[in-house]
């Protein structure tokens, strides 16, 4: 028939569109109770074509991201929508939504344990060793701002950062940091 549908749904669909035409809200509720949903209409969109891509299917279906249905990726979508962050941000209608074709959400990714350190426990104390290390095998104290420097366990330590924060704190800084740092022949440590 050649006419805008889309754009006459997108007008019905504005708040109070049919505020005088009851009949045709009931009418397109009827055609489908999704036609104006709480949530945005590009998800549903996307969802009402997995939903008819799915339809026959026995089980789970596998809808792979590339595949493309209209020209939206229904697949890429899909796999968006099953990210535990974006289910968990989804309302319960669309959820149950996706649950009644079979859709459900990723496992959360197991969180890595915290690499301990055996390296001193505190940033200064890092930053110590870390300078120490330095000293020996550059031979200077002159480090480079970006310079990072790795400890034996590890341990990767900004120093050149480390020592400008140090200098800047001189004032705050405890006796024995001060001759922690002093002993290693940082002169503006030395009282």
């Amino acid at each position: 028939m050649d006419k805008p549908v889309g754009q006459w749904l997108s007008n019905l669909r504005r708040p109070g569109a049919l505020a005088e035409h009851p009949e045709w809200e009931a009418a397109l509720q009827a055609v489908d109770e999704d036609w104006n949903p709480q949530w945005p209409a590009g998800w549903q969109r996307h969802y009402a074509a997995l939903r008819e891509l799915v339809r026959d299917e026995e089980g789970p279906a596998e809808v792979l991201p590339g595949f493309t249905v209209h020209g939206m990726d229904i697949g890429k979508w899909l796999a968006k929508q099953r990210k535990p962050e974006v289910w968990a941000a989804l309302a319960d209608g669309q959820r149950e939504r996706l649950e009644a074709v079979g859709v459900v959400p990723l496992a959360p990714e197991p969180e890595a344990p915290a690499r301990p350190s055996t390296a001193a426990g505190s940033a200064f104390e890092r930053g110590i060793a870390a300078l120490a290390q330095y000293k020996g095998r550059e031979g200077r104290l002159t480090v480079p701002r970006g310079h990072v420097e790795a400890l034996e366990d590890g341990t990767e330590v900004k120093l050149g950062v480390w020592i400008m924060n140090q200098k800047s704190r001189r004032a705050k800084l405890t006796t024995d940091k001060l001759t922690a740092l002093a002993a290693l022949g940082l002169n503006w440590a030395r009282a």
